[in-house]
């Protein structure tokens, strides 16, 4: 019923930053709590950023502070805007509607010097 397609990934230096954004198709969009995850190599996908169909957020401790997540619902979007950027924020990330029902197909964020 929705598709997810992310962008605005890329390599960005240490302290850097990167807007994501992920665009969903469909027509209930506005009716789903959206997440971003991440995975970096060798590792378990985590959850980075919580949002629910009223705008409440949560965020993981280790990005708490440096990112935001949001939504427009007029547009059919999600953001992920993260500042601060660290080399342990180099990861595979994706965008999650409707707790875990639909996902996209991902973008890459390294953070290199």
């Amino acid at each position: 019923q929705v598709q997810l397609v992310e962008s605005g990934g890329g390599l960005v230096q240490p302290g850097g930053s990167l807007r994501l954004s992920c665009a969903a198709s469909g027509s209930f969009f506005s009716h789903y709590n959206m997440a971003w995850y991440r995975q970096a190599p060798g590792k378990q996908r985590e959850l980075v950023a919580t949002i629910t169909v009223t705008g409440s957020t949560n965020y993981a401790d280790s990005v708490k502070g440096r990112f935001t997540i949001s939504r427009d619902n007029a547009k059919n979007t999600l953001y992920l805007q993260m500042n601060s950027l660290k080399p342990e924020d180099t990861a595979v990330y994706y965008c999650n509607a409707d707790d875990t029902r639909f996902w996209g197909q991902g973008t890459q964020v390294t953070v290199s010097s």
